[in-house]
């Protein structure tokens, strides 16, 4: 299994806690969130990961070492990102398109989970996209919110009208068979346009979902997190104390 990570951002809504490292290098519990997320990986048999830098690279570079050290048999590669000043995580996947080349998982580099959830996405039927989801009581203006029909995607964005809204997108999406060359098609012709360093990578999954099945895998149940916030990463740490209790 391959696995794309998406982790060239700063995190500024984090700061000053991220004013000299970059989120995904934040301490979760004794670990840090990116060593978090590729245990997990390797826990489930991944061997090649491949993270997307920018805000601080040569720090995730100099962990990456250290984590390889521990886990020989995961080959562990960076892409750099070199607009993750100016741009949104669009071209963060513009930068990686040349690693999704068969089956691969791709993740928000913010993600807080165990490999019990990436088991659970790899459950799924077999769909060229599948998008893992959340339901919850309510939804804010900041979830990524999605739109169903039965296990079917039909609509994925920020906006959608909160009245509408099925579920909530984790930010953890898996691609198999053609999935993979639908959606690195589908990022060249978004980066065409004025607008593509602006726009978010799911974004694409928004205008696939009206021309390719993209489907959805449920991880209720499952405890994860986003670290967003300074709030969010309080939580997280009391989540994994949760788990090694």
């Amino acid at each position: 299994m391959k696995v794309v990570i998406l982790a060239a951002g700063q995190g500024k809504r984090l700061l000053p806690l991220t004013e000299d490292i970059p989120k995904s290098l934040l301490d979760i519990g004794g670990r840090r969130l990116l060593e978090r997320q590729i245990d997990a990986f390797a826990a489930c048999g991944a061997t090649e990961i491949v993270v997307v830098t920018g805000y601080g690279a040569r720090q995730v570079d100099l962990v990456l070492d250290q984590v390889h050290d521990r886990l020989p048999g995961v080959s562990l590669k960076t892409t750099f990102n070199p607009f993750f000043g100016v741009a949104d995580n669009l071209a963060s996947c513009w930068m990686a398109r040349h690693d999704m080349d068969k089956d691969f998982i791709l993740v928000n580099g913010d993600n807080l989970f165990q490999a019990d959830l990436v088991e659970q996405l790899l459950k799924a039927d077999e769909a060229p996209i599948t998008v893992a989801i959340a339901h919850k009581q309510e939804y804010d203006n900041d979830d990524m919110k999605v739109m169903v029909d039965g296990d079917r995607l039909t609509e994925i964005g920020k906006t959608l009208p909160v009245d509408t809204v099925d579920a909530e997108s984790i930010g953890m999406l898996l691609f198999r068979g053609e999935g993979p060359g639908l959606y690195r098609a589908a990022l060249e012709e978004a980066m065409l346009e004025p607008s593509g360093l602006r726009q978010w990578y799911l974004s694409v999954i928004n205008t696939l979902a009206k021309q390719a099945t993209v489907m959805t895998q449920s991880v209720d149940g499952i405890s994860w997190c986003e670290v967003d916030f300074p709030a969010d990463l309080q939580h997280a740490r009391h989540m994994v104390a949760d788990w090694s209790s």
